[in-house]
């Protein structure tokens, strides 16, 4: 059993950052970015690249400051070129659902031009094994368990006491009247994006510790993220970080207990069932 949590604890973390980055451009600009599984594969091949000797060499810290770096302008100029030109036209969800799914087959077949399809490994940051109340761990998977809250509690305070963050709460929020105030709407779209790649990095980051770093690493976690973000409620974040968790646990007891090829069948089940009780999700709220 204590494999199990730890499992999904680890999944349910990653999760976590994926899919509030999906939450909070969903909250903001009322649409979804299908690129945002191609960004996270582009972070965990940055932090790569520059840590690898096979790359630039200069380690694994160099890399994920460098992976953060990069993903920052990535998101912002994603939102420019994919997402901007539509905002305000008819069917600008629809039209940005398209192209963000061309991003997202550019980035992958540009990341298999650039490194081919060998799968890569990223260093971990830490080593080792741990044990916890009778249940060993790798040291990586606990630090991925207790820093994935400490930068989900990071974005809480940046949305509560931040110029920006309480720009893309107010935006979320009414937008019309945002407008009124003098929130300039254009920049706030643009740092919303920029903030959701950078949770996208670091969650591929994460991922590259664990597993294998490949150009179509991000379509499963994408998935997953979709999942997480409509169990938890369209636009909350609280509610999407409680889903992420609840979907790793019962997606870690379901592999153990049923088997792995049960376990997309258990998710779905769980959420139909929930939608059926609450429509808007968790913590989602009535239209």
């Amino acid at each position: 059993m204590g494999a199990v949590i730890v499992a999904g604890l680890v999944s349910g973390s990653i999760y976590a950052l994926i899919a509030s980055g999906l939450s909070l451009v969903w909250g903001a600009l009322g649409v979804f970015n299908f690129a945002h599984g191609a960004l996270l594969m582009v972070g965990a091949f940055v932090a790569w690249w520059v840590s690898d000797p096979a790359g630039l060499g200069l380690g694994l810290f160099a890399g994920i400051l460098a992976c953060m770096i990069f993903m920052v302008a990535a998101g912002a100029v994603l939102y420019v070129l994919l997402v901007r030109p539509w905002i305000g036209t008819p069917a600008v969800e629809l039209t940005v659902i398209m192209t963000t799914v061309a991003g997202a087959m550019f980035l992958e077949n540009f990341a298999l031009l650039i490194f081919g399809a060998r799968l890569k490994a990223l260093d971990q940051v830490v080593t080792g094994t741990v044990k916890i109340a009778g249940t060993a761990m790798q040291a990586q998977n606990l630090l991925v368990i207790i820093l994935a809250p400490v930068l989900l509690g990071a974005l809480a305070l940046f949305l509560k006491l931040s110029k920006h963050g309480l720009a893309i709460r107010a935006i979320a929020q009414n937008d019309e009247a945002a407008r009124l105030l003098g929130i300039r709407v254009e920049v706030t779209y643009l740092v919303t994006f920029a903030v959701s790649a950078l949770l996208a990095g670091v969650a591929g980051v994460m991922i590259g510790g664990l597993f294998n770093i490949t150009p179509s690493m991000g379509n499963e976690p994408l998935l997953r993220a979709f999942l997480v973000v409509v169990f938890g409620g369209l636009g909350s974040l609280p509610g999407t970080i409680i889903a992420a968790y609840l979907i790793g646990l019962i997606e870690a007891a379901s592999s153990y207990y049923i088997g792995i090829y049960w376990t997309p069948v258990a998710l779905f089940t769980v959420l139909i069932v929930i939608l059926l009780v609450r429509p808007n999700g968790l913590l989602g709220r009535s239209a």
